[in-house]
């Protein structure tokens, strides 16, 4: 995720943020089956969906020690 995406994604609700993390979260699961069945070429893939989920998850902590 670029700045940018981080610092509209700070604005919108938390409700929002964890719909986003939900589907982030499914995408990696989806990614997590093709690789092992060696439909995806582009590991890569995967360690861009963990750190984007791993920001998600720490814009919903901000938002609840605000």
């Amino acid at each position: 995720m670029k700045k940018k995406d981080l610092q509209e994604w700070r604005k919108k609700k938390k409700e929002e943020v964890q719909k986003e993390l939900g589907e982030e979260r499914k995408r990696l699961a989806m990614l997590r089956e093709d690789l092992s069945m060696g439909k995806v070429k582009n590991i890569r893939e995967a360690r861009s969906l963990r750190k984007s989920i791993a920001q998600l998850e720490t814009i919903i902590k901000e938002s609840e020690n605000i």
